[in-house]
């Protein structure tokens, strides 16, 4: 087993500010990147801040995608969780991408539950503690 499952982290920069203060659109972007991704969206549910800023989260079958938006900076954060071999989070951030519309981006992706992983953390805490 190589991993649990595959965790997205996007950083999304100079985005259109108009779709980042409109709940129903990200909803929709977000679970469009959800279907095109290949996952299956279970629910999906949103919240509006004032100042303003929307985060939106779809509970896929998979895990989850989450979005948090500021629409004055034009800045977005989204969080894509995929478990199993299915679902590919990699084409949830392409459309993402097209959704959002940022001048840059950058993004980084962890294998979770990884028996790599959980081998280096823990000695490396053991290394620390004696």
């Amino acid at each position: 087993m190589e991993a649990f499952g595959r965790h997205l982290l996007v950083e999304m920069w100079d985005c259109n500010r108009e779709i980042l203060d409109d709940a129903e659109k990200i909803t929709q972007i977000m679970c469009d990147a959800a279907n095109d991704a290949g996952a299956t969206v279970v629910k999906s549910i949103h919240h509006e801040f004032d100042p303003p800023g929307i985060t939106a989260v779809a509970i896929l079958s998979e895990s989850h995608i989450s979005i948090h938006t500021w629409p004055i900076e034009g800045y977005v954060a989204a969080d894509i969780f995929t478990c199993g071999t299915v679902a590919d989070p990699q084409i949830a951030v392409k459309r993402l991408l097209d959704g959002f519309g940022p001048k840059e981006h950058t993004s980084v992706e962890i294998k979770r539950g990884s028996p790599f992983i959980k081998e280096t953390m823990l000695s490396k805490a053991l290394s620390t503690t004696t």
